[in-house]
């Protein structure tokens, strides 16, 4: 057992890392635990596209992680800037394209898209495109798609840049002496004794572990995702784009120097070998239908992850545990939501409540 009165972040992953940096902004003394290295090669955010598309997830997913990840758009700008190393963000929009035999399935999603505008008409309506509009958009694929949808305010970064992002500047703050960093040290709540606080309000440790939580939170489960990073100078894309795909719908992200972030992939088995040639095929054949150019591009990289996700999908701050807060269920929405699960958890502290999770409909457990 460890007695200290430092704050004590668990988990380095996307949201331990800007839960800990926010608490070193605040002039805390903080401690930071994680299973693996400074690499974040357990995080489940460094298997991920990044994409900052919350309308075009309406179509799968519930209506506070859409107005979680509006948030997010406008949060992830400012907590870039904070960083002194170069991260790639852009919101040039979201393309979405079909071929003729998905036109019932892209149907279906844009009525899905539309019945959430009609919930909330603040919210940007899908543009719907002829094929000489698609071409406006991205030259690369004329002649390609007939029709198409377009969402103009959604985003996407580099998730491989911030991580690295936010280690470097953890790095800073540990040569400073106001962060001790604990790589290769997985540690649970009950490793620690917590300091007797004069204010039985006040959080001493953040558990951000995503699965590594799970001996203590029985009801996670991990959902397997697999991305492909593929080098293609050829293709020229230059925003995200959907294709919609009879099973799921597939996308195709750019990054800096013609890198492609290619995904989709939702598989319930908590299971983190590598990808599976089903999968690698299928993703590999979709891409190719969009662009032909992708046959001519080189893996860079396969990665799977486990994404930690709860019985209804949905993100949760447990407050239970006396002096504890737990951060958990982000699945398959963490970088489009985290900034808003952040901002939640900083304004608790603040405050001992949170109105900003209540608009959301956030579940706060205390």
């Amino acid at each position: 057992m460890t007695h200290t009165s430092h704050t004590i972040v668990l988990g380095a992953g996307l949201m331990g890392r800007l839960m800990a940096l926010e608490l070193l902004h605040r002039g805390h003394q903080v401690d930071l635990y994680d299973a693996k290295g400074s690499d974040a090669s357990g995080a489940a955010a460094l298997v991920a596209a990044a994409m900052l598309a919350p309308m075009a997830e309406s179509a799968i997913t519930e209506m506070g992680v859409v107005q979680m990840g509006r948030h997010g758009l406008q949060r992830w700008p400012e907590l870039i800037a904070q960083l002194p190393e170069h991260v790639f963000f852009q919101q040039k929009g979201t393309l979405i394209v079909w071929h003729g035999a998905d036109a019932h399935e892209a149907q279906r999603f844009h009525q899905l898209m539309d019945q959430t505008h009609d919930k909330e008409p603040a919210l940007e309506k899908a543009q719907v495109l002829d094929a000489w509009q698609i071409e406006a958009l991205e030259p690369t694929l004329a002649h390609r798609f007939q029709r198409g949808l377009f969402l103009p305010s959604e985003g996407q970064l580099d998730n491989q840049q911030l991580l690295g992002a936010l280690g470097a500047e953890l790095h800073r703050y540990e040569a400073r002496g106001s962060l001790t960093l604990h790589w290769h040290q997985a540690r649970s709540m009950d490793d620690f004794e917590i300091a007797a606080s004069t204010s039985g309000s006040r959080v001493q440790l953040f558990d951000c572990r995503g699965l590594g939580a799970k001996a203590q939170w029985s009801a996670l489960r991990g959902v397997r995702g697999e991305v492909i990073r593929i080098h293609a100078p050829g293709v020229e894309l230059s925003r995200p784009t959907r294709l919609i795909h009879p099973r799921y719908p597939l996308y195709i992200a750019p990054k800096e120097n013609d890198l492609y972030v290619i995904g989709a992939t939702e598989i319930e088995v908590e299971d983190s070998s590598e990808a599976s040639v089903r999968s690698t095929l299928e993703l590999l054949s979709a891409a190719y239908s969009l662009h032909p150019g992708f046959a001519e591009g080189r893996i860079v990289q396969m990665n799977t992850q486990n994404r930690p996700t709860l019985t209804d999908n949905l993100p949760c701050i447990d407050l239970s545990t006396p002096q504890v807060m737990k951060i958990n269920g982000l699945y398959r929405h963490g970088f489009l939501i985290a900034p808003a699960m952040l901002d939640c958890a900083l304004e608790w502290l603040d405050a001992q409540t949170t109105h900003l999770a209540q608009s959301f409909g956030l579940k706060v457990v205390q």
